[in-house]
């Protein structure tokens, strides 16, 4: 297969389509490092921001991690650069205790915790990465060998939600030698941060292996594409189950979930395990990611008729009931403190429901139903009550000061009461 060339990056309207996506927003941040990859993301964001009539702001965010002496002098580097180019800068530091294992996953956590609190400071709405085609090849590498799904091989999204951060990675088709070739035109010098060639972790690993698969016709070009190919046929997938869940599937008050049974067996086994990881996701509050290799040993023992009374899975219990099939939140070994909910304000109910207050001067209190007996849940709703146990004792209830209910599950007795349960 021939080498797919990168965008062209010497053009205007090269460049108009590599910030394509994020043409219209008033304001955008740029996550830079120092290192190669992320000054070229400067470099040519600022040079297609010239060329605009009327160009967004541009913000470039620069975090030292605290974790090597080099990294506040590389900090330094990003913000003169900045400086001669005209663009926004800012410093940011990871300051405290670092910990003794997983030190990579917990930097990326206060990178785009720092990043995103600055953004919202300066009003930015998305961050734009460098992630570029080496780094897509290598990130389908691992998640093979990891034994993801179609949903993981499709590889980094252009476009996605990080840790509550807004993202859009312009570069995921551009060669890295590409980018280098503009820093040099630049007259800048990257950064080399010594992890990128550490074969102690795992991505270094696989960049390492790179040129031998490369040797064998599985270039970081073929890979991009696979992720490319990945990608459609994922959103192939999601479309149906997206339809086969709104079939099949039903979503109580409590935030339990019944799924019709027959229809369900008679699903193709990725349409079904979407439709059943969809559902742990949402009944479970995201407490878990979704582990594929679990939704799939689940399916396989409701094909084969092999579920135990109960089970558990991801924070749900499973049951069949009938011609169905009930999953509930499990309630775990503590269940959600109280909270309180502001005038005006909001929050998000174990990960599963959205409660909003819309009175201007009452604060409520929101606390779980647990064992409150379904009788006094039937005369608060006005019908019988058949969720299964866990979902009820999960469920919140809004009082406000006098000890009034103002709201149970995802029923509003009180026109100052919006709840809303999360299924996306």
């Amino acid at each position: 297969m021939p080498a797919r060339l990168g965008p062209d990056l010497d053009s205007e309207g090269g460049l108009a389509a590599l910030f394509a996506a994020v043409a219209d927003a008033p304001a955008i941040g740029l996550a830079v490092s120092g290192g190669a990859d992320s000054l070229a993301l400067l470099v040519l964001a600022q040079r297609w921001a010239t060329s605009l009539a009327k160009p967004p702001r541009l913000h470039v965010y620069s975090v030292d991690h605290g974790l090597r002496p080099e990294a506040a002098a590389e900090v330094a580097m990003v913000l003169a650069a900045c400086q001669s180019l005209g663009v926004a800068g800012k410093a940011l530091r990871w300051d405290g205790d670092k910990p003794q294992s997983g030190l990579q996953e917990a930097a990326r956590l206060a990178r785009y915790r720092l990043i995103g609190a600055a953004m919202k400071s300066d009003g930015v709405a998305v961050l734009l990465t460098a992630h570029h085609r080496n780094d897509q090849a290598e990130t389908v590498l691992m998640r093979l060998a990891h034994g993801s799904g179609i949903e993981g091989l499709k590889g980094m999204a252009p476009m996605a939600q990080v840790e509550g951060v807004r993202l859009h990675r312009p570069l995921l088709d551009v060669p890295p030698d590409a980018l280098l070739s503009v820093v040099e035109a630049a007259g800048l010098e990257p950064a080399a941060d010594p992890s990128n060639v550490d074969p102690h972790y795992e991505r270094v690993r696989w960049r390492q292996a790179m040129p031998g698969l490369s040797e064998l016709g599985l270039d970081a070009a073929t890979l991009a594409l696979f992720a490319a190919r990945m990608s459609e046929a994922d959103a192939a997938i999601a479309q149906m189950a997206e339809a086969c869940f709104s079939e099949i599937v039903r979503l109580d008050g409590f935030g339990a979930a019944r799924i019709e049974l027959l229809p369900f067996m008679g699903l193709s086994a990725a349409i079904a395990t979407r439709v059943l990881s969809r559902v742990l996701n949402i009944v479970g509050g995201r407490q878990k990611p979704r582990a594929l290799g679990q939704v799939e040993r689940l399916r396989e023992s409701i094909a084969n008729d092999d579920v135990p009374r109960s089970t558990t899975v991801l924070g749900c219990v499973v049951r069949i009931k009938g011609d169905a099939i009930a999953v509930a939140r499990e309630p775990g070994r503590s269940l959600p403190p109280d909270a309180l909910l502001h005038p005006r304000g909001e929050l998000v109910w174990d990960e599963r429901f959205r409660i909003i207050n819309g009175s201007d001067d009452k604060t409520l209190t929101a606390s779980v139903a647990d064992y409150l007996p379904r009788h006094r849940l039937e005369d608060f709703l006005g019908f019988k009550v058949t969720a299964p146990a866990e979902a009820i004792r999960t469920a919140p209830i809004v009082r406000d000061a006098e000890g009034g209910v103002l709201s149970l599950g995802g029923w509003s007795f009180d026109e100052r009461i919006t709840v809303q349960l999360l299924i996306d």
